[in-house]
C-alpha cells in the first residue's frame, strides 16, 4: 500500500510512535487504570496524530491551521496525562524514557508545520477571494 500524504510528515511519524508507545503500555495496565487514566492517555495521544491528518484533509489553510494547533492541544494533554501516570506508578521510568524524546521532538516540530502552513493574513486573503474571469 502506497503510503499517503500524511504519513511522510515527520510530525505524523512521531505522534503515531507515541501514541503506539502509549497504547501498548497501557494495554498492560489493571481495569480501574485502564478506565481511568489509560482512556485519557491513549486518547490524547491518539488524537495528535488524528488532528494532523484530519487537518490535511480540509480545504483551507485556517482548517488546516486551527487543526496543527488542536494537536499542540492534545499534546499538552497527552504531557499531562504522562506525568499523572508516572507519579502513580503506571508507567515505569524506562518508558519514559523512551516517550520523553518524541515528545520533546514534537513540540517544535508542530510549531514548524503550523508556521509551514502559511500565515493567517495570507490565509484569510487567500481562502476568502472571489474567483475571477476572463472575458
Amino acid at each position: 500500500m502506497d503510503r499517503t500524504n500524511f504519513e511522510k510528515l515527520r510530525v505524523y511519524q512521531l505522534a503515531e510512535l507515541l501514541a503506539d508507545e502509549i497504547w501498548t503500555a497501557v494495554s498492560a495496565w489493571d481495569s480501574f487504570a485502564k478506565h481511568t487514566v489509560g482512556t485519557q492517555i491513549v486518547r490524547a495521544a491518539d488524537s495528535l496524530g488524528a488532528n494532523i491528518t484530519e487537518g490535511l484533509g480540509r480545504g483551507s489553510t485556517l482548517d488546516r491551521r486551527r487543526f496543527v494547533r488542536t494537536a499542540r492541544g492534545s499534546l499538552n494533554e497527552t504531557k499531562h496525562w504522562l506525568r499523572r501516570a508516572y507519579r502513580r506508578h503506571l508507567i515505569t521510568e524506562d518508558l519514559m524514557k523512551k516517550v520523553k524524546p518524541l515528545v520533546d521532538e514534537l513540540a517544535p516540530k508542530l510549531n514548524a508545520y503550523l508556521r509551514s502552513i502559511g500565515s493567517i493574513r495570507n490565509a484569510q486573503t487567500k481562502d476568502h477571494q472571489q474567483p475571477t474571469t476572463d472575458n
